[in-house]
């Protein structure tokens, strides 16, 4: 064997061993994960994240949206095991067009105000809010960090991202947290994390005593605000709205028996 080869053989034989050391870990769904990284970690890139966008973004100021939001998301994340966070939920609402939101590791939820115009009611605004916090739980952050450290991005190029406070510059850290690059642009997680978190969503969402129905009707008012425009869902990242709803409805009666039996009836008002 020539020296390439057994350079090859031996990086091969090191990420193999990596893999099978590391995967020991296991998603809330009984998925195999690989996570190379200290939820520590993950939770300080978090919060370095949301604190570089809290300064770029414009935040909306709006008091009773504020109360509304923070309502919610204060129902859903109690839901949250402390072993994932255990400190108090940050609810920025910045003021952007764009339908979207998102949740980081160390207690961070952001939600763009174009969303409102979608997720029309308490229902559905919690279901989102219920998806986005379902990545935290299921670390999907870290697993995509780990995946692009594996394939010869670097550890150290989170070291150094986090040491410098640079997380917001770093390319590898904000895509694996589910942000873009350039601030306000949502970086699509993959559809196994994107079904995962559906799953975990509806679960919290239910447990909240929100109407786990609501979720398959803020898909519907998302397909109609993309004008149903979206590409197949082969070349996308994320399952279509039609998957989504499919997916949603297979998990009804469960979530139906978990919502009747929520002692709470949350009532947020906007």
């Amino acid at each position: 064997m020539n020296f390439t080869l057994k350079r090859i053989a031996l990086a091969t034989f090191i990420v193999a061993a990596t893999l099978t050391i590391a995967s020991c870990a296991t998603s809330p769904t009984g998925r195999s994960q690989v996570l190379l990284f200290p939820e520590s970690q993950l939770n300080e890139m978090g919060v370095q994240a949301f604190s570089s966008m809290k300064e770029n973004i414009k935040i909306s100021n709006k008091p009773v949206q504020n109360d509304y939001l923070q309502c919610i998301a204060d129902s859903i994340t109690k839901h949250v095991p402390k072993a994932v966070f255990a400190g108090e939920w940050e609810v920025v609402i910045f003021d952007d067009p764009q339908v979207n939101a998102f949740a980081l590791p160390g207690g961070k939820i952001g939600v763009y105000t174009g969303l409102l115009g979608v997720a029309v009611n308490q229902h559905q605004v919690a279901a989102v809010i219920g998806h986005e916090v379902g990545h935290v739980i299921a670390h999907h952050g870290n697993e995509r960090v780990s995946q692009s450290t594996l394939i010869g991005i670097g550890q150290e190029a989170v070291n150094v991202a986090l040491q410098t406070n640079q997380v917001a510059n770093s390319q590898l850290v904000m895509t694996g947290l589910g942000l873009g690059f350039q601030y306000g642009l949502i970086m699509p997680f993959g559809r196994t994390h994107e079904s995962e978190a559906d799953e975990i969503g509806l679960d919290l969402m239910a447990k909240a005593g929100f109407n786990p129905q609501e979720s398959v009707e803020l898909w519907k008012n998302m397909a109609k605000a993309s004008g149903r425009n979206s590409q197949p869902e082969f070349f996308s990242t994320h399952p279509s709205p039609e998957t989504r709803i499919g997916d949603l409805r297979a998990k009804m009666q469960v979530a139906l028996a978990t919502y009747n039996n929520a002692p709470n009836r949350p009532n947020c008002q906007k």
